[in-house]
């Protein structure tokens, strides 16, 4: 496991386009979500440490804002040969026994996380409604084996501020969590290998 931080695309970017299969076998892309008050993008998968920390509140947080129009999105990246855990057929059981409302798509060829800058599991990205980025870092600052609970409170804090329309503060903290498994010699120029910490 190699700890890592997300890169903090810049706030302003626009969305990157994506269009990913689903695990019901549907075809879900950016231009699904057009129109929504928000977008959250979360890179997560099945196996990593983190992402099984604060799964159970990825649940609650969609569920309590999917009603409120806005869209959420997960989406695994990792290499699913070396990684059989995070393979599409894993994350149908796994996306069904959490309860997640939301989609959560396969980037097979890892395209669309090298795209979004992505780096680690989770790494979330909330858009507002004209899909530019507003928020980039993490849930909140419980980490496994911490004693801090698991609340959201920094994405919830910047979904409410969007829901709001007020500004959504600049100053975030990067999240924290396993590196994204590549694939071998596919790595990205942006990927440390030496994590952080």
């Amino acid at each position: 496991m190699v700890r890592t931080a997300s890169t903090m695309m810049p706030l302003g970017t626009s969305a990157p386009d994506f269009s990913l299969t689903d695990t019901d076998g549907s075809t879900v892309s950016l231009a699904d979500f057009a129109g929504k008050k928000a977008l959250l993008v979360m890179f997560i998968c099945n196996h990593c440490p983190y992402v099984k920390h604060v799964a159970d509140q990825l649940k609650t947080l969609a569920d309590d804002y999917l009603p409120k129009d806005v869209a959420v999105v997960g989406i695994s990246s990792n290499d699913a040969d070396k990684y059989p855990d995070d393979s599409p057929a894993a994350m149908a059981e796994e996306k069904a026994q959490r309860g997640y409302a939301f989609p959560y798509l396969y980037d097979g060829d890892q395209s669309v996380a090298k795209d979004y800058a992505a780096a680690c599991t989770p790494d979330f990205y909330l858009f507002d409604g004209e899909q530019k980025l507003v928020y980039r870092g993490q849930l909140d600052s419980s980490r496994p084996g911490s004693d801090i609970p698991v609340t959201g409170q920094d994405l919830r804090a910047a979904i409410d501020a969007v829901l709001a329309g007020t500004a959504v503060p600049s100053e975030q903290r990067a999240s924290l969590g396993c590196n994204i498994k590549w694939k071998e010699g596919s790595e990205p120029q942006y990927f440390n290998p030496n994590g952080v910490g």
